[in-house]
């Protein structure tokens, strides 16, 4: 057994008896909340949809959180159950498994933990653990950290542990340390933020004879530093990311990235003008997985952010520079302005209720030359429009424009696709508890599938009852329609979710991370509780 073995089943035993002495204690004191979690879905046969179940035609995938206080001290763990995983999750997670468990102090100064936990430095770009549970990923740190503040002067923490890949934690190590000075504060500028920040960053993991013959090495060192400055709604955030050297394809590339942030928010007004550029960021936790939540690092979603069904169609996943782009593109450069208005009540446009409008505008490009800024093929723009407006006590609009174009090879050729997309969200409330919505959709485009069509209408008798019906039809193409139905109930903290669909191939995203599914048809039952 090695060290780091050791180590593992010594921080598991301890956190163990921790949160079991914890456990018996809540008689007397002290409090338990928790929560559960199951999505099912059963599978069958569409022919249109060109989808045959293969193995299981059942998916489950369960989570059951417990977390216990009692004054500074905490306490928790999660059990996870895959019988198996729903379709498009990784396939590693087919098993039930104590994944999480952790014991926390914590005062007003200093902070200790145990066990397995999240954190992330700075914007994430240099080392993020997170859990998502619509992407399937879970990359939570088995060790221990430690984090201390002076009066919001001074906040520094440091870490340690072994990341967890599926339901597994990895042999590779990470360690790494995050200071931050708050120098408005030491000062005594109470109207002003001025911060800098800097972060520290090993990743150890054992590399064969041959990588290290190819200029590898089991150590990668990264570090970023940050600056912020806010007053008077005015803003600037900068942070420079040296990723380190990594091997990729057996050839040795330094990773690094520059963002910047400036912009003002005040008086109804907001804008946010951003700046990017990525190269050779892939961080992988270990470099034998193809997994797509071996991950330990986070790009920042730097695009309008939809919920609409063909505005989602082709989401833009960011170029980190890795293995499967390593021939044709070392990452991306690019921005976005995002700016938002709220014409106050009373005024000429505003009217009786005020009426918000939002655009964005968002541009990525491959780097034309490597270790440089200049741009290269365009990978994805878009430019959205969108205005909320309530015109009634029981009536609200939501009007949006789209134009998407997206690069279909990722960078490779120049060939890009253009979409433009229009919704119209209304929402009208006939009683204090009935309520129905309405979506209407349209994508109209030259190239992929063609145009496309959809509509939702959903049902709601508050505070128990949804009812709704949704249909996406490809009719310039294919002919297919993508339709889904369901009802969903809700009392105090737990609600309950059937439904019937078939459901197109594509990609599901949360900020800038990606998971691709596949194309289904079935039945889905859903599950969530809190206590």
């Amino acid at each position: 057994m090695t060290t780091e073995d050791k180590m593992k089943k010594a921080i598991l035993l301890i956190s163990s008896l921790v949160l079991l002495s914890g456990s018996l204690a809540a008689q007397e004191k002290g409090y338990l909340t928790g929560s559960f979690e199951t999505n099912d879905h059963f599978y069958v046969e569409d022919l249109e949809n060109k989808f045959k179940p293969t193995g299981d035609k059942f998916g489950s995938n369960n989570y059951l959180k417990v977390d216990y206080y009692k004054g500074n001290f905490s306490a928790g763990l999660q059990l996870e159950s895959y019988l198996p995983t729903m379709l498009g999750y990784p396939t590693e997670l087919d098993k039930t498994a104590l994944s999480n468990i952790y014991v926390n102090w914590k005062d007003e100064n200093f902070q200790i933990t145990a066990g397995t936990f999240y954190d992330q430095f700075g914007s994430g770009l240099l080392f993020r653990s997170w859990e998502d549970r619509l992407l399937g990923l879970n990359n939570a740190l088995m060790g221990a950290r430690f984090a201390y503040n002076w009066e919001d002067k001074i906040a520094f923490k440091a870490l340690w542990g072994t990341p967890r890949l599926g339901m597994e934690f990895s042999d590779t190590q990470v360690r790494g340390a995050d200071l931050s000075v708050s120098l408005a504060n030491i000062i005594g500028l109470d109207d002003i933020v001025l911060s800098v920040e800097g972060s520290v960053l090993n990743r150890y993991e054992k590399i064969s004879d041959v990588a290290v013959e190819a200029g590898g090495s089991p150590h990668t060192y990264g570090w970023s530093g940050r600056v912020n400055f806010d007053m008077n709604g005015f803003f600037v955030k900068g942070e420079y990311v040296d990723g380190g050297k990594k091997l990729i394809n057996m050839t040795p590339k330094r990773g690094n990235a520059q963002l910047v942030e400036l912009g003002y928010n005040g008086r109804g007004l907001g804008v946010t003008l951003t700046g990017r550029r990525l190269e050779w960021m892939g961080s992988k936790i270990s470099n034998a997985s193809s997994s797509s939540s071996n991950i330990i690092s986070y790009v920042p979603a730097m695009s309008t952010q939809y919920t609409y069904m063909l505005t989602t169609l082709h989401p833009y996943n960011p170029q980190v520079g890795d293995d499967s782009s390593f021939a044709y593109n070392s990452g991306e450069i690019g921005g976005q302005l995002d700016a938002f208005y709220n014409f106050r009540r009373g005024t000429a446009i505003g009217g009786k209720r005020g009426m918000k409008v939002h655009a964005n505008f968002s541009t990525y490009y491959t780097l034309a030359q490597k270790g440089t800024a200049q741009a290269g093929n365009l990978l994805f723009r878009d430019f959205s429009f969108d205005v909320e407006k309530q015109w009634t006590k029981q009536f609200k609009m939501v009007l949006l424009y789209s134009m998407q174009e997206y690069n279909p090879g990722y960078g490779q050729y120049k060939t890009t696709w253009l979409s433009n997309i229009f919704v119209a969200d209304l929402l009208y409330k006939w009683t204090s508890t009935f309520s129905t919505r309405l979506e209407l959709q349209y994508l109209t485009t030259y190239e992929d599938q063609k145009d496309w069509m959809a509509a939702l209408l959903e049902v709601n008798f508050a505070p128990h009852w949804s009812i709704w019906g949704s249909d996406m039809y490809n009719h310039g193409s294919s002919k297919v329609h993508y339709y889904n139905a369901g009802v969903s109930y809700a009392k105090g903290r737990t609600r309950l979710a059937l439904g019937y669909g078939r459901y197109k191939k594509g990609y599901i995203c949360s900020g800038g991370v990606c998971r691709q599914i596949p194309a289904y048809t079935g039945a889905n039952f859903t599950i969530t509780t809190s206590f």
